[in-house]
């Protein structure tokens, strides 16, 4: 029986998602902690107890300064040679919205050169002005080597963030795409990508990239919410579908859901290489 992996889900100042994400992750096999923030840097928690972080979404210290940017600067001054020892033992990060947001402001993705101090990539405001919130359908990335998208081919998941448009220089979005390094794009309900056309592209992202990991797939971050669709009564069409499955003969809770299945992968990453 392989041993169970630990996860560690940040909280504190503005996040709201960590309830959601450590329910998701105890779905797929964790044994998950709620740490705030302050334990983490005050070092009543250690982070080499886990072999799985996760930054959630929500609004952390109120976006000042720009989504994330407070808590990658808090994180980075307390804890950010624990951070870079945590990525060098392989182990794997993951960041849901805001968290997604911090991971870029840390530089910890995109990681080109095993560089993860340096950031090169931002998550600017909406082209729509607006804060969105929908459901999204997402393409996958199957060459990509994130280790979280293994066995997903198209998802959807809810967005919602008013500062989510991908950016980066041309030259980045270059070796993104030559490094298969873009693991999920918002995309249409029939598999095509969404060419940035609204509303299928909620924030007008480059290249419809909702989500990218870094070279080796341990580190990923997207703006989508996976935590969110843990059971299959979370999705606003689930009637419809239990429906048309029962007529199939088919039950929507043999399956796990595909948002808990994106922690299911990371925990079956963990077990096999204890």
């Amino acid at each position: 029986m392989p041993s169970q992996a630990n996860a560690l889900v940040l909280c504190g100042y503005g996040l709201n998602c960590d309830h959601e994400t450590a329910y998701a992750l105890r779905l797929a096999g964790a044994r998950a902690a709620r740490v705030h923030i302050n334990a983490l840097i005050g070092g009543q928690v250690k982070l080499d107890e886990f072999q799985i972080l996760v930054f959630v979404g929500g609004f952390s210290w109120g976006d000042d300064h720009g989504a994330g940017v407070v808590q990658a600067v808090r994180l980075k001054t307390h804890v950010g040679e624990q951070l870079l020892a945590f990525v060098k033992r392989g182990h794997l990060i993951m960041g849901i919205c805001n968290g997604f947001q911090t991971l870029v402001n840390l530089g910890l993705l995109p990681g080109f050169d095993g560089d993860y101090q340096d950031r090169k990539l931002a998550l600017i405001y909406n082209d729509s002005g607006n804060f969105r919130d929908d459901w999204v359908h997402l393409k996958v990335n199957t060459a990509s080597p994130c280790v979280f998208t293994r066995g997903l081919e198209q998802v959807e998941y809810p967005v919602r963030h008013g500062e989510g448009k991908f950016y980066a220089d041309a030259a980045s979005i270059e070796r993104l795409v030559a490094g298969n390094q873009i693991a999920l794009q918002y995309a249409r309900a029939d598999g095509r990508c969404a060419d940035q056309t609204f509303p299928y592209n909620p924030n007008g992202s480059v290249k419809d990239i909702a989500g990218i990991c870094d070279p080796t797939g341990r580190i990923f971050g997207l703006m989508p919410h996976p935590e969110a669709y843990n059971h299959w009564t979370n999705h606003p069409q689930w009637t419809r579908r239990k429906q048309q499955q029962k007529r199939q003969g088919i039950s929507m809770t043999e399956k796990m859901t595909p948002g808990t299945r994106i922690f299911k992968n990371a925990v079956e990453f963990i077990e096999t290489a204890m």
